[in-house]
């Protein structure tokens, strides 16, 4: 067979919920995802390696937890400095390496080296608030997407609320900003910022997704018998909150559900390039998000009209429960992949990596994808072929870890870990015990903590996730280095806490 073209659409802060495919409750019809899995694959058990967008990005990206880099909690910010580490393989490279155009198109979020005018500061720091002061943008940005992999970006520094308010095409602004924006309005928040005369929030993701079917219809036009990655990372439905004009009141429930229905119409819009450049049959097609759906999308009133959208799970983004990590991932190859089909293995976005490989029948050096396992068995229906994942390791935004292996979740938090309740550092931990164990089989809620009543599994599981976090990778291979830091926050229940902080 000829190598698949790969898409992979990444929304920002889509619940599980959110899909109908997903959620038979759903009221929101989001009929694109839904014929994707009708023609495709969907797979009930899958996860962000983080309830962030970065390290999720980064997870994806390197089939490698992004903790074990230099980002031990958080997220970046639109002006910090690159993430990924110099060297270090993404899925675009491999894919590069054997013959295929690849294009990131839309939110990067994984920092990038913005020029220093002289005399500003001699570099940016990992830290979100990094400000824009200094900033050159008359000359080019280094290590930001074409620096891994990528032949070509057009997208977005950072999270659509945060600046530089700009559009960048491969390594250089389209337009210097010129003026300071900012918005009162909370659905549609984005932060203060300096901002280019050629950009307007509300049109963000409609240009994406005309930029992102161009290159599906001028690949097949000008190079019909390369193969193509397309990136596709969405800037939404993540803040602000600005569904087109057609959108508005479509969903029945309120902005939020009308920006779902709008990132499905994007969905369309790239099924609909597929179709008529006539490759769809051999384009793999993984609809995912980063992490679960977020409080601005103000869960009181979605839930006034009966919408949940992080479905039966408990949290939301943020959080170590499954409403922050777990996420809606379907999966659509005609040429391959029997239509209606279900799996419910449990996969993580680390596995884009060695899934790649499968399919070109390549080996991976010990040192890239250190926690990336193919679903490629999955997703071809052979026999024999799950469970394929032994356990995997799951992270909130302040760093708290939680192992899942089977249907038991060990928690090494008290609290959420995140945003929702109890959250960390809140009189409403107090009392608690200091982790938590779940039988998602019969509490899918993670409403019963059962590790008083099974300590041998509960050490048994926190031995497994030290050793992951000691040998450097969680699969098969030589012992890989963490990168140091000091302290490394919420690793007070290792056995050994200096094997951590290697070089």
């Amino acid at each position: 067979m000829n190598k698949p073209n790969i898409i992979v659409i990444l929304a920002d802060d889509l619940g599980y919920g959110d899909v109908s495919c997903c959620n038979g409750e759903s009221r929101l019809h989001t009929v694109h995802m839904d014929r994707m899995a009708r023609e495709g694959m969907r797979f009930t058990n899958a996860h962000a390696c983080s309830s962030v967008c970065t390290p999720s990005r980064y997870g994806l990206l390197t089939g490698r937890y992004c903790w074990r880099g230099n980002l031990k909690s958080s997220v970046l910010g639109g002006y910090s400095r690159h993430l990924v580490e110099t060297g270090r393989m993404t899925v675009a490279d491999l894919l590069k390496r054997h013959g295929y155009a690849t294009a990131c198109i839309g939110k990067w979020h994984l920092g990038m080296d913005w020029p220093r005018a002289r005399g500003g500061p001699a570099e940016l720091a990992y830290d979100p608030r990094a400000r824009c002061d200094g900033v050159d943008y008359t000359r080019p940005i280094q290590n930001g997407p074409t620096a891994y992999g990528f032949d070509r970006f057009f997208g977005i520094s950072a999270s659509l609320d945060m600046p530089p308010h700009a559009y960048i095409e491969n390594d250089r602004v389209t337009a210097a900003p010129d003026r300071i924006t900012r918005s009162v309005d909370t659905k549609a928040f984005w932060r203060e910022g300096p901002t280019s005369p050629d950009f307007r929030p509300v049109e963000v993701l409609p240009r994406l997704t005309e930029e992102a079917a161009a290159f599906v219809r001028r690949q097949a036009q000008s190079h019909p018998r390369q193969p193509f990655f397309l990136y596709f990372p969405l800037p939404a439905p993540h803040t602000p909150i600005l569904p087109l004009e057609r959108f508005i009141g479509a969903s029945g429930t309120n902005l939020y559900g009308d920006f779902v229905l709008q990132v499905d119409w994007t969905v369309g819009e790239i099924l609909k390039a597929l179709d008529e450049t006539g490759q769809a049959e051999n384009t793999l097609v993984l609809m995912t998000s980063d992490n679960g759906c977020s409080p601005r999308a103000d869960f009181k009133e979605l839930e006034s009209v009966g919408h949940h959208p992080s479905y039966h799970f408990r949290g939301h983004k943020a959080d170590i429960f499954e409403g922050g990590h777990r996420m809606p991932f379907i999966a659509r190859w005609p040429a391959s992949v029997k239509p209606g089909a279900v799996s419910d293995d449990i996969i993580c976005l680390t596995d884009l990596m060695r899934t790649c490989a499968g399919m070109l029948g390549a080996e991976l050096p010990d040192d890239a994808g250190e926690d990336s396992l193919s679903f490629l068995p999955a997703l071809l229906g052979e026999p024999g072929a799950s469970p394929m994942r032994e356990s995997v390791v799951l992270h909130s935004i302040n760093g708290s870890f939680a192992i899942r292996r089977g249907d038991w979740k060990l928690e090494m938090c008290a609290d959420s870990g995140g945003w929702s309740f109890p959250r960390p550092g809140s009189d409403s931990v107090e009392g608690l015990p200091p982790i938590q164990l779940y039988d998602l089989a019969d509490d899918v809620g993670e409403q019963r903590n059962l590790c008083e009543e099974r300590p041998a599994l509960v050490e048994e599981l926190r031995e497994r996730l030290s050793a992951c976090i000691r040998d450097g990778r969680s699969t098969p291979g030589a012992p890989q280095p963490n990168a140091a830091a000091e302290p490394w926050p919420q690793v007070w229940w290792m056995d050994e806490p200096s094997a951590v902080e290697t070089n």
